[in-house]
């Protein structure tokens, strides 16, 4: 238990993917089987790791940190390397191992062009210590690093490994390959948010206290929450955080190099994007922006309810738009994700609960999806729908997986997309108190018309693909269905959607009671 008290595990967690990318790096490029097994078995003694730290933590005391420490870091800033978990993280946590692990299985014998499997699986594992770092800090900057780690790996992936198909940028009169536009436009999208989140970082810190008390310690300011909230420059600080989270989640109208980041990444790339990466940013609401500044939280909740549900009904007639697969699937994670922040802008138990079991189902479903659609792509070589009819008559366990897993995306009741949303409108329809009622109903209202149209694209999309005969251009050419590489990856996936449709309580055994008591002092700060 020694090991599990002192930060031993979390920190284990968090660097061995570090050191798993240094081992894949000293291994020659010609033993591409050893540097395979090398990135395989890091990742699995991390998810390992994380499981075992799933059975042993309390969910009694679910709102403790647990498995942390809190060591001298940086001492002329306060900074502090302070990790921790709790119910709250663990889920993000746990799933980000489980992805990691998957993404590697996958990508066994899938190796998009140029390749260069030992490059690729350096960047996984680069991005797996980014993500997990993410989930566990307790420090403004440490978390910052992280949350910032996740970037090159991911603009290196987009920008080496993507689609090369020419794409015109109309404004610039210039011509350039898909994948370079989108991972400049990932790249500046992002770094542009975190330039502000992190001078309202600074913010906090030099208002925490006189010179040598200062702090960046999140529990510390979250105790601080009364006082920092009534800075004359507390808007400014959560404007700042929300600039910074809600491109990465990204919320309407910071979303617009989701679509292109999405389309031009490789197959991996898009499912840890999808299933890890846009939480980062709906996690840092949950975990900083709500607790710290919660009168700023209150007083921007109805914008968010509106900002959401905007893009909950975009997301969904934009993908009616679509003729490119991926794109599709793309788009349907700005609905997605505008539910996990109208159960946020709540500010309630449900609502938050809603978020993040939102979190996990959205990083299941979609991850699963986007594996299908670039399966699919690597067999077909074209994304359009128009060309993909009778893929069921073709490969039928292929598209057996597709409809299930896409009337999970839709929110099938008994299959994990059902029950974020439903909270999420449970959450809206009775809001925090303080907050106008009449809105948030609306906004309920809104997003139940949101659930009807992601039905209906979601079909529309099984129609074009799966349904029908297939088009004569595939007459003479042998499909072979999912291979043990794909199977094995996906197997688990498909579990878990059904396991957290039945049992939600998979991840709200885990979230409640920190849900509640962060509720909780939130409003003990807002009296």
């Amino acid at each position: 238990m020694e090991l599990l008290d002192n930060g031993t595990v979390l920190s284990l967690i968090t660097f061995l993917p570090l050191v798993g990318a240094l081992v894949v790096g000293l291994i020659p490029r010609a033993q591409e089987e050893a540097y395979k097994w090398a990135a395989l078995i890091t990742a699995l003694v991390v998810g390992v790791l994380s499981i075992v730290v799933a059975f042993v933590f309390d969910y009694g005391d679910s709102a403790k940190f647990q498995f942390g420490t809190d060591l001298s870091w940086i001492e002329s800033i306060g900074s502090n390397f302070h990790i921790g978990v709790d119910g709250i993280s663990l889920p993000m946590l746990v799933l980000s191992a489980v992805i990691t692990i998957l993404a590697i299985i996958y990508s066994w014998d899938h190796w998009e062009e140029p390749r260069n499997p030992k490059a690729f699986l350096i960047l996984m594992l680069l991005l797996e210590t980014g993500m997990n770092g993410t989930f566990v800090a307790l420090d403004l900057i440490l978390f910052f690093i992280f949350f910032e780690l996740v970037l090159l790996p991911m603009y290196f992936m987009i920008g080496i490994w993507g689609d090369k198909t020419p794409r015109t940028i109309a404004m610039f009169n210039l011509t350039t390959e898909t994948r370079l536009y989108a991972s400049i436009k990932f790249f500046l999208f992002t770094l542009f948010g975190s330039a502000f989140m992190l001078l309202s970082f600074l913010g906090l810190y030099f208002n925490s206290g006189d010179a040598g008390a200062r702090t960046f310690d999140i529990p510390k300011l979250i105790e601080m929450a009364p006082h920092l909230s009534a800075l004359p420059i507390a808007g400014w600080l959560f404007a700042g955080m929300f600039l910074g989270f809600a491109v990465k989640v990204p919320m309407w109208p910071f979303h617009t190099w989701l679509p292109d980041a999405h389309t031009a990444a490789p197959t991996v790339g898009s499912v840890l994007l999808a299933a890890i990466l846009l939480k980062l940013g709906s996690y840092g609401f949950i975990r900083i922006a709500l607790p710290i500044l919660p009168e700023q939280a209150m007083q921007w909740a109805p914008t968010i309810a509106i900002l959401a549900v905007i893009g909950i009904i975009y997301g969904s007639l934009a993908c009616l738009a679509q003729t490119d697969m991926k794109r599709l699937i793309a788009f349907s994670s700005v609905g997605h994700m505008g539910f996990v922040m109208l159960g946020i802008s709540t500010m309630t138990e449900a609502g938050i609960n809603a978020a993040i079991i939102g979190m996990v189902a959205h990083g299941v479903i979609t991850g699963m999806l986007f594996f299908v659609a670039g399966s699919m792509h690597h067999r077909y070589h074209t994304r359009d729908m128009a060309r993909l009819g009778g893929n069921a008559t073709l490969m039928p366990k292929m598209g057996f997986i597709l409809g299930f897993i896409a009337m999970a995306s839709l929110g099938l009741p008994g299959l994990a997309g059902f029950w974020g949303e439903f909270m999420a409108l449970l959450g809206a329809f009775r809001p925090a108190a303080g907050l106008p009622v009449g809105l948030f109903q609306t906004a309920m209202v809104i997003g139940a018309v949101g659930t009807v149209l992601t039905a209906g694209y979601l079909l529309w999309m099984l129609q074009k693909v799966n349904l029908g005969e297939p088009k004569d251009e595939w007459a003479g050419h042998e499909f072979h269905d999912v291979d043990r590489f794909e199977m094995a990856a996906w197997v688990p996936l498909l579990l878990a959607t059904v396991a957290i449709g039945v049992y939600p309580r998979l991840v709200l055994g885990s979230t409640n009671g920190a849900v509640k008591e962060l509720v909780s002092t939130i409003l003990e700060n807002l009296a």
